[in-house]
């Protein structure tokens, strides 16, 4: 199996999700509900620990760093991170369509890596696949509520949508080892994923009364995943890493 286009693939989904993890962890204590203070924060720590359970596979299957070094250690410029999850959380309404658009990819591309090759990866696909179908219920159900609530809510939850559309398109940035990923059946690649989703949320977001179809499917902001980033990520990594980086070699 080509090793470097499995690695490639691990840390791509696994910085999405600590960055979008520690994202939904801001709304901790400011949720509009208690409720959703309360399902941010489960949602946050799912996501965190998806990706502590990628980067141990990078740790015990490749011999990359323990994942505690590879999370708090790395500068900006190998973070194989997204644009999308980079952004500050805004207002509700954007953190809950990034919510919906970066949950129902993820959960379509853990779906497709259940029959991954790579036996550990479709083995740890199958179990996180069940934690994303209540992330995928819960966003399902507030953007149907409030793309039909009142007029306000209806404009907050389309403005979000055009504001995150290009940035999700950002999530399905082609790499140049995906034909590998491809032809060794370990993955179906970033253009499969794209197609999956929009088929996936376009029913969804027309119920819920919200329009994609207008929206500028051709802007794309890529570069996240060749280590180009926001001006959001770095000051997100400074304070992510502030313990770490008081002392490396301590042991909690």
């Amino acid at each position: 199996m080509n090793d470097v286009a499995i690695k490639d693939l691990l840390y791509r989904m696994a910085d999405d999700e600590l960055i979008i993890g520690h994202r939904n962890s801001e709304w901790t204590g400011l949720g509009p509900i208690l409720e959703e203070d309360i399902a941010f924060s489960s949602i946050a720590q799912d996501q965190i620990g998806h990706a502590l359970a990628n980067y141990g596979l990078l740790n015990a299957e490749f011999g990359e760093p323990i994942p505690d070094i590879i999370a708090f250690s790395r500068n900006e410029k190998d973070f194989h991170s997204s644009h999308f999850v980079e952004l500050p959380i805004g207002d509700y309404a954007f953190s809950l369509m990034r919510h919906f658009l970066f949950d129902h990819a993820e959960s379509i591309r853990y779906s497709m890596l259940t029959v991954s090759s790579f036996a550990p990866l479709a083995s740890l696909a199958k179990k996180i696949k069940g934690e994303l179908k209540y992330h995928v219920l819960h966003a399902d159900m507030w953007v149907a509520k409030l793309g039909k609530g009142t007029e306000e809510s209806h404009a907050k939850m389309q403005s979000a949508l055009n504001e995150a559309f290009p940035y999700a398109l950002g999530m399905f940035e082609p790499s140049k080892l995906d034909k590998e990923l491809k032809s060794e059946n370990i993955f179906e690649g970033e253009t499969a994923l794209q197609t999956k989703w929009l088929e996936a949320i376009t029913p969804i977001l027309e119920r819920a009364n919200l329009q994609l179809s207008n929206l500028p499917i051709k802007e794309r902001m890529y570069g996240g995943r060749q280590g180009y980033h926001t001006e959001y990520l770095q000051p997100l990594l400074d304070e992510m890493t502030e313990v770490y980086r008081l002392d490396p070699a301590a042991t909690w």
